[in-house]
């Protein structure tokens, strides 16, 4: 069935003022104390409605973190992998150590561990795809003869993530800066690139 224009940009008004509704009550209550019942009226919204776009206030929020993280984290590239590969992950870090984001995604990573539909949903909405883009630039770093042809790239990416997580998940202060950088340099030594070498 067609839609009409009008019920488009309805829904989408709903579902953007849902979004934003999810983020403010995950500020100022923390995820624990937020509900579909407090989204649905923060949002004006129903609770019917909500449930007819998501499964729970987890998937909401997922996807309010998703639509920011994406944004946020681009994978540039100026030519010089370890410096691209510093500039996501430092978006990254920013990103998730910023309220409201940083608590939301604590909260869904805390979810998912007993929500297996949600834990389904962050690994398609988020982990998947976000590996297969770094998996991605670095190929084509591999192919640009920065990286050597038997790297072993999956690896590298989890090598790369896997800190960042690890921090947030244990409540650790965030990578700073140099941190990163050195992070970066560590994981495409082991690669056996030289960092700062691009071409």
């Amino acid at each position: 069935m067609i839609t009409p224009q009008s019920s488009l940009r309805r829904s989408e008004r709903s579902r953007r003022a849902t979004l934003d509704a999810a983020l403010e009550l995950c500020t100022e209550k923390g995820y624990g104390r937020v509900t579909v019942e407090g989204i649905a009226a923060r949002a004006g919204v129903s609770k019917k409605t909500i449930y007819r776009w998501w499964t729970s206030k987890g998937a909401v929020l997922l996807e309010a973190f998703t639509d920011t993280f994406v944004g946020a984290t681009p994978f540039v590239d100026t030519g010089d992998i370890a410096r691209d590969l510093r500039t996501h992950i430092n978006s990254a870090v920013r990103l998730t150590s910023t309220t409201p984001y940083g608590p939301a995604y604590a909260g869904i990573l805390s979810e998912m561990q007993y929500d297996d539909a949600l834990a389904e949903a962050v690994q398609e909405q988020l982990v998947g795809p976000r590996f297969a883009a770094a998996e991605a630039r670095l190929r084509k770093a591999r192919e640009q003869g920065q990286i050597p042809a038997d790297a072993d790239l999956p690896l590298a990416v989890e090598m790369l993530y896997g800190p960042v997580y690890y921090r947030h998940v244990l409540r650790k202060p965030p990578q700073d800066e140099a941190t990163v950088a050195s992070l970066v340099d560590h994981v495409l030594r082991s690669l056996g690139a030289e960092p700062g070498s691009p071409g």
